[in-house]
């Protein structure tokens, strides 16, 4: 399984329903879920992103699908970000030239 950060900014209709977040929270991870992904962890931020959630999945189409699932309705805007364990890191630094 491959790991994704999701990087979460609220829209002004996410801050307006701040009160129904970690409700939203659960029903992404069975979002998340029936897209074949599985929601690791999820906080909720101070600063420049307002929660950061740790996926995995088999592949990138499958992170990207509850990425926009989330998206679609209206709360919340992502960015999806592959991430590398040290282990893959060392597999990569490996394969340089």
């Amino acid at each position: 399984m491959a790991t994704y950060i999701l990087l979460v900014n609220f829209t002004d209709q996410g801050v307006r329903n701040a009160q129904d977040s970690p409700k939203r929270a659960d029903a992404f991870k069975e979002m998340a879920k029936k897209c074949k992904a599985n929601v690791k962890d999820l906080y909720w931020t101070l600063g420049q992103y307002d929660a950061v959630t740790i996926v995995e999945a088999p592949d990138d189409m499958t992170a990207t699908a509850p990425a926009l699932s989330l998206g679609k309705l209206g709360n919340v805007r992502t960015q999806t970000l592959p991430a590398f364990s040290a282990a893959d890191m060392k597999t990569i630094i490996g394969k340089l030239a």
